[in-house]
């Protein structure tokens, strides 16, 4: 004990004098006068992946946390220690490659994050093929000046270097032994920050840097840098898994479904058992449009009407990841979640999927899809006949021309229009038959304004007319979706003139909400009027827009409807909370058909009890939506949760994420097909 005691005294007397030779003999002035170059590629580095912090996670934790600064900062120098093993005259060529990939890193992850309020994966380059056809919005609604800011990094590398070249700074000869000195000590510089760094971790830190799907709390605790090398390895990491890591994920599946059994039946089981489907994928389409009128005239009339006529299920999620329209159609039909790493759609189409045109095909049912974009867009070529539909009508089926033509390709209205033919086709071959017919005209980024018709998003007071959303985002999304219901509504009125109404059920989903700013929803609920802006914070008359009132804003419409349900018992709205994992398994209850192995739930089973968990992590009940970034949550209904709620609530999130990356990962369902419930 006496040992300990003097070797702790002796290790603060070493550093209370190592602090006094640098006050007192400016130690620290004179290495930056010495290293200027290698300061310079430091201090440009934290700056940026600071900066990129601050960029995209607005919160004071964020602001105030020293831990990721240090976890960059550890990444920095031990990659620019390197540079000590080269003559000075080649340093500034090393620190520049290191400094632009860097650079790189931040620039990428902030337009990322922009788009998809998520970092950058390198499991996502097998998606740049598709960078191609959506260039405009990538233009329009990803790249901003915040991106270019941190182009200054390399700009003052190169300054610093072209001044250093001007004073003979790299004529200076330097053995190779003082080189190997120089960067052994700033090796262990790193090393002295990396120990500091690993002595603040938690062990949820370290499980959720293992996990990787929470990607804003690894940046906000971990720093890009470190993100970034975890993610490498995250990313290779299922090739190396499903080589080695069969049997314990397979283990995991059966402990996980071993008690699952077919739910009892409840008033809705078989309604629509024989009935032919419908269902529009309606993109970008959000609940918080249904209802919503400027200047007396309705955004979403027809929207509005399917709700008021039928099934409207008004507390639903959307629960994509990167993946976006690809995400929602593979849990929409097979009730599992995106994959932690890359997209089922683009990296997975080779597994085997329950897929709902599967089990309808097991029941006679002919499966069709329609999507007027290139067949082989997010892969959907491959992965549309995995899931199990007979047939896919792509772009190569329509008639697509420079004018009809709308932002991605075929507008919608023409889309529906062509679309009938073949629909009436498909009827009279077969008895019994399912559609899905996937929008498209309503897709970011909301720009082609002049062909989306008039829609006045003006404000009118008196005899005065203010400019309200117009020229915004939100404005144009505003006009873009008007005129995709437009198109909607058109759609319903020829399918009943061509009686393809009749013994059918109609289903619609909104597949993710529009990505818009939140300071755009700000300005509609707090615009000044008079100085045509956003009320300022202070204003008593401003009503607070909070990030969980944005988050529950992104709402989705799900809706089942028939031409003859108003008035009946089934046309009510539901406000149980509820996700796009839910959809198969309440379908397949009311159409006869089964899946053992679904993540979500029958909601006329689970009812008020149901959990919507969403990729990064969070998850929302009817009492809470909780935030696993920032460790809290906002009530629902004027309650608090304890503390073992939350804790149960996590664990059972943690546990259906994992289970069906792993169902994807390594093929689980290819063993399962003996006991597949028809």
């Amino acid at each position: 004990m006496k040992r300990i005691k003097s070797g702790i005294s002796k290790l603060f007397k070493n550093i209370k004098h190592l602090c006094y030779r640098i006050v007192k003999e400016h130690l620290i002035r004179e290495y930056i006068k010495k290293n200027k170059l290698f300061c310079t590629y430091v201090l440009t580095c934290i700056i940026n992946s600071t900066l990129l912090r601050f960029f995209c996670m607005h919160t004071l934790e964020n602001y105030l946390s020293i831990k990721p600064i240090i976890a960059d900062l550890t990444v920095i120098v031990l990659v620019g220690s390197v540079c000590y093993l080269f003559k000075p005259k080649n340093r500034f060529a090393y620190l520049l490659f290191v400094e632009i990939l860097f650079t790189a890193i931040c620039m990428i992850n902030s337009m990322y994050y922009t788009f998809y309020t998520s970092f950058a994966s390198v499991s996502m380059l097998s998606l740049t093929q598709y960078i191609g056809e959506v260039g405009d919005a990538v233009v329009e609604n990803v790249i901003q000046i915040k991106d270019l800011i941190y182009l200054l990094g390399p700009i003052a590398l190169i300054i610093v270097h072209i001044r250093l070249k001007k004073i003979n700074y790299y004529k200076k000869i330097e053995s190779k032994a003082k080189r190997k000195k120089r960067t052994l000590r700033t090796l262990a510089a790193s090393g002295v920050l990396a120990l500091m760094f690993l002595v603040t971790l938690t062990s949820l830190d370290v499980t959720r840097l293992i996990k990787q799907w929470n990607r804003e709390y690894i940046v906000m605790k971990f720093g890009i840098y470190v993100y970034q090398a975890n993610d490498v390895v995250t990313s290779i990491q299922p090739k190396i898994n499903s080589l080695f890591g069969y049997d314990q994920a397979k283990k995991k599946f059966n402990d996980y479904f071993k008690d699952v059994k077919k739910p009892a039946a409840n008033e809705y089981t078989n309604i629509f058992e024989g009935k032919n489907v419908i269902v529009i994928h309606g993109e970008s389409m959000q609940t918080n449009t249904i209802g919503l009128k400027f200047n007396g005239q309705e955004l979403m009339p027809n929207l509005t009407k399917m709700a008021h006529e039928g099934m409207y299920f008004s507390n639903f999620h959307s629960q994509v990841s990167v993946g976006t329209s690809s995400d929602t159609e593979l849990t929409y039909n097979t009730s599992l979640m995106p994959t932690q790493s890359g997209t089922a759609f683009v990296s997975y189409s080779d597994r085997e999927y329950i897929g709902i045109p599967k089990l309808l095909n097991q029941k006679g049912y002919y499966c069709y899809s329609m999507h007027a974009n290139n067949a082989d867009f997010w892969n959907r070529r491959a992965m549309h006949k995995s899931l199990g539909y007979n047939k896919f009508f792509a772009k190569a089926d329509y008639n697509v021309t420079k004018e009809n033509t709308i932002g991605l390709g075929l507008n919608d209205k023409e889309f529906f229009k062509q679309s009938i033919p073949k629909m009436q086709k498909v009827a009279k071959k077969h008895d019994k038959w399912y559609s899905i017919s996937i929008m498209l005209t309503n897709h970011t980024p909301f720009s082609e304004v002049d062909k989306y018709g008039e829609f006045d998003l003006t404000l009118k007071d008196g005899d005065k007319t203010y400019p309200y959303m117009e020229g915004t985002k939100l404005g144009n999304y505003f006009k873009s979706a008007h005129y995709a219901d437009g198109a909607l509504g058109e759609f319903l009125d020829e399918l009943d003139k061509a009686g393809l109404l009749e013994n059918t059920v109609v289903v619609l989903y909104g597949d993710h909400d529009g990505r818009l700013p939140r300071k755009d929803y700000n300005r509609m609920h707090n615009y000044d009027k008079v100085n045509d802006k956003t009320l300022d914070p202070e204003d008593p008359n401003y009503k607070e827009y909070d990030s969980y009132q944005y988050e529950l804003g992104r709402k989705v419409p799900f809706i089942i409807w028939t031409k003859d349900m108003k008035g009946t018992k089934l046309n009510k709205e539901h406000k149980n909370v509820m996700g796009m994992y839910d959809v198969m398994p309440t379908l397949g209850n009311m159409f006869g058909f089964y899946n053992k192995y679904t993540l979500g739930h029958d909601i006329f089973t689970i009812k008020n009890n149901n959990i919507v968990v969403f990729p990064n992590g969070n998850w929302v009940t009817n009492k809470v939506y909780y935030d696993s970034q920032k460790g809290e949550y906002l009530s629902l209904n004027g309650e608090a949760i304890s503390e073992k709620e939350i804790e149960k609530n996590n664990d059972y999130a943690t546990k259906l994420l994992d289970v069906s990356n792993d169902i994807i990962v390594f093929n689980l369902l290819k063993d399962t097909k003996e006991e597949k419930v028809k």
